[in-house]
């Protein structure tokens, strides 16, 4: 009998070997045949325009988060939902969103816009942005209606322009004036054994003051009320002109805290005309259109319609500077991938002018210099150079701006904050808590001074060796913006000191030359270059579906981001222009 099984199995090996490879081959085939046909589908997906047909409403979604560049709808929508790290809100561009405006004012096929939903991320600068492009939309005569089941404060001052405003019968409407609140950690940090050490020039400079205080300075709390009362004043002036409601009774109505009365309430105060079901849409749509065979066309869909494409040889480079500036790395305005780019448009002779679109709190302060430096290199070579402000535009963001030929910004654009700082962890204490010892050699003066300022605490003469870092880098910052801005360094300093302005106080005090939006800077550029027919030319370009596929599964949750932060503290002393975002909402 073993014989007789060890023959058999012998004997069948070799059909066993044949048949495994068999299956290999059907299964590479199958494979191979697959991934052609998927890539034909992703193909047709990522490259295929919407055909903008008759009886379109343009659907605006009040929802995701506002960046100056954006995407499209994810073409796997629900199934990217459950992927592990793709928790993040959809990001829609506000170039999209100002160019739909303005294409569906001015198609005939687009019958209305329809504002749809309330949860819209986005910031002040770029809430007016958007609202004067709705404004400018109602020119042309056509409906514009919204609806939501509940507003955000922000996205109501968005919603009041429109002709009609819906709400759900058991919606909300969030009005209750603005608040300023940030953390404060200084007593979390004393409980663990960590003193953060503060070298800085600027009174008003108070994104260190979250680790060495426990609540608002004086300073702080002075800057911090005059533009939370200046943004609440864009939202009163906006909705008290749109809905005609006196501004008082508005701060009345926000003393009530109206996001937690009857929903009957919005429409006698006169918030809202009307309270619908979701389910009532389709009429106020049969009504717009005249026809119950409309069509809808979201965001996404509407900015991939086909558009007559403006061609020239004379270009306009728009550059889009977003996010927190950094030296080599991370997800905002990285300084060595900025100065690449900007050297790339000076090459490109077919460029006659440059915008420069800055949102951003600022940064590293070395990453700040090397970028104002490649700017100046365009205006050496003769192309002028227009800012353009969005939401922020403050302390590295301003750096990064001050040596244009003219600046714009919007009036509710934070900027300014002309400051500098350096921010050292001393885990000396906590060293010592934990019975940890340090100990070594050394061959000069200050070879410890990394170890010293991490683990035992800086001296008085250390301290001082740091200080003038600082106080050099605040005189080469201040000295930047009195050059760009054609002024004294002593006048940039009385406004400096860290102190954040907006943006129609900015024009007062000359850190901005006038009030205006994108479309302003560009109209601007074309002028300073004398260009009639020009092209612009976004950089960088937009982001395909697949690389923000690979970005959001390689992104960290709020509390790994943090943690990173902390991390980045604990490097070796590095010099900061930045400005913190407290909470505004």
């Amino acid at each position: 009998m073993s014989l007789f099984s060890k023959s058999s199995r012998t004997e069948d090996r070799p059909r066993r070997r044949g048949g495994c490879l068999k299956a290999f081959i059907i299964c590479f085939v199958i494979y191979v045949v697959c991934s052609f046909i998927f890539g034909l589908m992703l193909g047709d997906m990522f490259s295929s325009s919407v055909t903008l047909e008759d009886n379109t409403v343009y659907v605006l979604q009040m929802k995701g988060q506002v960046a100056e560049q954006g995407q499209g709808d994810n073409p796997f929508g629900d199934l990217m939902n459950n992927v592990p790290n793709y928790s993040s809100p959809k990001i829609v561009g506000l170039d999209d969103l100002v160019s739909n405006i303005r294409f569906a004012k001015n198609n005939d096929k687009i019958k209305g816009i329809m504002l749809y939903g309330g949860e819209l991320q986005i910031g002040f600068a770029s809430a007016k942005a958007l609202r004067d492009a709705l404004i400018d939309y109602k020119e042309s005569g056509k409906p514009l209606i919204a609806y939501a089941s509940a507003y955000s404060q922000i996205n109501y001052y968005i919603a009041s322009v429109a002709d009609t405003i819906y709400l759900n019968p058991v919606g909300s409407i969030d009005w209750n004036g603005l608040s300023a609140q940030k953390m404060y950690f200084k007593r979390l940090l004393d409980k663990i054994g960590v003193e953060m050490q503060v070298v800085k020039v600027g009174t008003f400079k108070s994104a260190v003051e979250p680790y060495i205080l426990t609540e608002m300075s004086e300073a702080d709390r002075k800057q911090t009320l005059q533009y939370v009362e200046g943004l609440w004043q864009t939202l009163l002036d906006g909705v008290a002109e749109s809905r005609n409601i006196d501004q008082q009774q508005l701060n009345q109505y926000a003393d009530l805290y109206m996001g937690v009365q009857p929903a009957a309430n919005y429409v006698e105060n006169g918030l809202v005309d009307r309270l619908i079901y979701t389910e009532d849409i389709d009429s106020l749509l049969i009504n717009i259109t005249g026809t119950k065979d409309y069509n809808k066309l979201t965001t996404s869909q509407l900015a991939s319609v086909p558009r007559k494409a403006v061609k020239a040889k004379d270009k306009i480079a728009l550059i889009i500077a977003e996010g927190e500036i950094t030296d080599d790395e991370g997800d905002g305005i990285v300084g060595t991938k900025m100065v690449k780019q900007i050297t790339k448009i000076r090459k490109n002779d077919d460029v006659k002018a440059v915008v420069l679109r800055v949102n951003s709190p600022g940064g590293s302060a070395d990453a700040s210099e090397q970028i104002w430096h490649a700017v100046q290199t365009l205006r050496e070579k003769g192309l002028p150079v227009v800012v353009s402000m969005g939401d922020y535009a403050a302390s590295g963001g301003y750096y990064i701006s001050c040596g244009a030929d003219y600046i714009y910004a919007e009036p509710n654009t934070l900027t300014g904050s002309i400051g500098i700082f350096g921010l050292i962890p001393n885990f000396g204490p906590l060293r010592d808590k934990v019975g940890v010892d340090i100990d070594g050699v050394s061959t000069n003066r200050f070879s410890t001074l990394n170890i010293d300022a991490q683990y035992r605490g800086m001296n008085s003469e250390q301290k001082e060796l740091i200080q003038g870092v600082v106080n050099r880098g605040y005189d080469l910052f201040t000295s930047r913006c009195a050059e760009g801005r054609h002024t004294t360094q002593d006048s940039i300093k009385l406004i400096g000191e860290g102190r954040v302005w907006l943006g129609e106080k900015a024009v007062e005090l000359g850190l901005v030359d006038e009030l205006g939006n994108i479309n302003s800077a560009i109209e601007k550029a074309a002028e300073l270059a004398s260009l009639t027919d020009y092209q612009i030319v976004s950089y960088p370009d937009k982001k395909d579906f697949l690389t923000e596929l690979l970005e959001a599964l390689d992104s960290s949750s709020e509390e790994e981001r943090i943690l990173m932060q902390l991390k980045e503290l604990c490097k070796e002393p590095r010099i900061m222009m930045y400005m913190p975002f407290p909470t505004i909402e």
